[in-house]
């Protein structure tokens, strides 16, 4: 924070904000980066889609994908 310059002190002031978080990290090892993928792969569904006609299809679209179902014939 003794710096002179601005973006020294911008980052100070990130890292200080974050610091649970990156402690948390550091002992933990877990991240949100699971979720993240999920969240994704939601996004891209409704995307395609361009609308479900109720919750109930779009929901089963997103157990299927996500969970890497196939289609059983017979």
């Amino acid at each position: 924070m003794r710096s002179q310059l601005k973006l020294v002190k911008r980052v100070a002031k990130m890292l200080r904000r974050h610091e649970q978080g990156l402690r948390n990290h550091s002992v933990h090892r877990i991240t949100n980066s699971c979720a993240e993928g999920f969240n994704s792969a939601i996004q891209l569904i409704n995307a395609s889609a361009r609308g479900f006609r109720n919750f109930t299809n779009y929901r089963a679209r997103i157990l299927f994908h996500c969970g890497q179902l196939e289609m059983g014939l017979g």
